[in-house]
């Protein structure tokens, strides 16, 4: 009879075989008598007789393949844990790497710099992926911005302004610029799931086509495109524009930028407080 390769069943199926030999074992059937009629090697069936007579029906149970969970890793779970939290609370660029985003590259270098060893990208994917971080697009957001800055001033300034503005028949206006730089930036970095990264942009100055705009709360835009660097000049004219368009009282919320509260822009608003009042966001707002 030719002989078969336990290698490839499964493991009831060797559990069975191995069942089946201790039977005729116990049967006083010879060894090699019962390697002529199980079909298996000698070395086998003279393994499995040993493993019963040690240990009994649960000796002969037939082990797991493969390797075991977590062998032949190459970081310590103390390392992981290291690297794990220093994803989730820094930015590559604050731990002095050159990437924008948690990239296989930045986590590789990461390691190298924090554990002192050098592995592939494909190995630190699948660290990755069985840390459950997974590649996500990031929101965007200004260094300075502190939400709960912002929510205070919501809840302790606007209702004062919007009161101010509902006496005087006045509308408001909420008032940024936005611009075309050659700088984007975009791309995916690794994070927890479901937890987005954030993904940090200064706040200074570039070279851009600009644009300053602002809405109503009804919804109302108004809106001018500089073709140039914006200035204490641009949002003049830009200011003289919204309050000859318009048909009652701006009350107009800005950030802090600087040419926003520029001298010239100051002593131009100071001469029109019948048509136009200006109010400013808190300084975490994002300027």
């Amino acid at each position: 009879m030719e002989k078969e390769d336990a290698r490839y069943q499964t493991l009831e199926q060797l559990h069975e075989r191995r069942k089946q030999v201790v039977r005729l074992h116990k049967q006083g059937i010879k060894v090699m008598l019962i390697v002529a009629m199980v079909g298996l090697s000698y070395p086998t069936v003279r393994t499995v007789i040993d493993l019963f007579e040690q240990g009994g029906w649960s000796g002969i149970r037939p082990a797991g393949r493969g390797r075991e969970s977590g062998q032949g890793r190459l970081l310590s779970d103390e390392q992981e844990q290291l690297i794990q939290r220093a994803i989730i609370d820094k930015r590559p660029e604050q731990m002095k790497l050159d990437f924008y985003l948690w990239s296989c590259s930045a986590v590789a270098q990461l390691i190298e710099q924090a554990c002192g060893l050098k592995l592939s990208e494909r190995t630190v994917g699948k660290y990755l992926k069985r840390w459950g971080f997974t590649p996500q697009k990031p929101i965007k957001k200004a260094y300075e911005q502190r939400a709960e800055a912002v929510q205070a001033w919501l809840d302790e300034h606007y209702p004062a302004i919007a009161t101010q503005a509902k006496a005087e028949g006045g509308e408001i206006h909420w008032g940024d610029e936005t611009a075309l730089s050659n700088t984007d930036v975009r791309g995916r970095g690794y994070a927890p799931s479901g937890k987005t990264p954030v993904s940090y942009v200064p706040a200074g100055k570039r070279e851009k086509l600009s644009m300053i705009a602002t809405i109503t709360n009804q919804g109302k835009t108004r809106w001018m495109i500089v073709d140039d660097n914006f200035n204490a000049d641009k949002l003049i004219e830009f200011l003289d524009a919204l309050i000859k368009d318009a048909d009652k009282k701006v009350f107009l919320i800005l950030d802090n930028l600087r040419v926003h509260h520029s001298k010239p822009v100051k002593a131009w608003l100071a001469e029109r407080t019948d048509k136009i009042e200006v109010f400013y966001l808190p300084t975490a707002y994002g300027r």
